[in-house]
């Protein structure tokens, strides 16, 4: 008997749930149509929740997520009413670490020539992966202020690097560079100027590449290797790096592809990750999203790019053991944007909903 496999989705603020909303419709046609055994849990957490209420993340819910779900799908967390982002580090933030989720996926591939916004480059030169620290570093959240809003105050963030933290996820990017096939795996750190805590990367970056002699292991200081990400992104197969340098280098990809409409990401635990194998038994949880933010200042205006969740939507059922639906939304999307059937940002007319209509519409026309 296949059992079912719970998504709990999250729309969360601002173009969030009109990213979601699109994305759940494709969800929608591959349980209905497809006859995936997906159970769909919406989730009222959020920003409106937090101010309605004060609930960010309830007890029994988070029990549930870990207990029942094999996977997360994220909108977008963030609002101006909520300032101090307190709803935002609770639920995402709360997940992640919470769950382990110490690698965030994200990759960095130009699905159409017409996104690529590099002279003489075109999509075949856009097709890399970035493995970012997800539960450390700068993002950890240790530390404070003394003497807070006089002249002499002092802000102090502590970047958190341990060992096992450092290996595990360089050891995660050099599993999937040999489980695809990949000949080089980049790390980007600075270890020229924080000696102490990115001397760990180095040095365990080297130590881990020695077990896999077949894959090239290349160092880069991050500002260095973010040239070179714009001026060669074809140089790239698979980068690992540190929480903070993950975040902005992943961002100066995202314009590689066709910008934050188009980037989507996995929050894993890879040493526990496994493909399901057509069994659909209860993989380990991960966590789905666009990465593009919340963008108070677009929403409700029916004009947000939904690729991003779409595609964090095809990365889940590649997750959950259905790679063959996960190839089908790609193509579908790289179609969207050849054909100019998307939003603007990417070169189309079409508003988020249209933008939804057109793509369940080309996945019926093609059963």
């Amino acid at each position: 008997m296949v059992s079912r496999v719970l998504v709990a989705v999250i729309a969360g603020d601002g173009i969030g749930p009109e990213v979601i909303a699109q994305a759940l419709r494709v969800v929608t046609y591959f349980r209905d149509e497809r006859g995936l055994p997906i159970d769909v849990w919406e989730l009222d957490l959020g920003a409106d929740r937090y101010l309605r209420d004060g609930v960010t993340m309830p007890r029994d819910v988070r029990s549930r997520i870990e207990e029942e779900a094999s996977a997360v799908l994220v909108g977008a967390l963030g609002d101006p009413r909520v300032p101090d982002a307190a709803h935002a580090h609770d639920i995402l933030l709360g997940l992640r670490v919470g769950l382990d989720l110490y690698a965030n996926v994200r990759p960095i591939r130009a699905l159409a020539d017409s996104v690529v916004p590099l002279k003489n480059r075109a999509s075949k030169d856009v097709d890399l992966v970035v493995f970012r620290e997800n539960t450390e570093g700068l993002y950890a959240g240790i530390g404070g202020h003394l003497r807070r809003g006089t002249c002499d105050e002092v802000a102090i963030e502590e970047d958190v690097n341990t060992r096992k933290g450092v290996e595990r996820l360089i050891r995660a990017g050099f599993e999937y560079a040999r489980a695809h096939a990949k000949t080089t795996v980049h790390m980007a750190d600075k270890s020229n100027a924080m000696r102490h805590a990115h001397e760990l990367w180095h040095r365990v970056f080297f130590e881990v590449a020695a077990e896999y002699p077949e894959i090239r292991a290349e160092h880069g200081y991050v500002d260095a290797l973010c040239c070179r990400l714009i001026e060669d992104p074809g140089a790239f197969q698979v980068i690992v790096t540190c929480n903070m340098f993950g975040d902005i280098m992943t961002d100066v990809g995202a314009a590689l592809q066709g910008g934050l409409g188009m980037a989507a990401s996995a929050n894993v635990h890879p040493v526990l990750a496994r493909c399901c194998g057509g069994q659909h038994q209860r993989p380990p949880i991960a966590l789905f999203e666009p990465v593009h933010g919340s963008a108070p200042r677009m929403a409700g205006k029916n004009i947000a790019n939904p690729f991003a969740a779409i595609l964090a939507t095809a990365m889940m059922f590649g997750y959950l053991g259905w790679p063959e639906a996960e190839r089908r939304i790609e193509n579908i999307v790289a179609r969207a944007i050849s054909e100019r059937q998307c939003t603007p940002d990417v070169g189309g007319p079409l508003n988020t909903i249209a933008v939804g209509d057109w793509v369940v519409r080309e996945l019926m026309a093609s059963d």
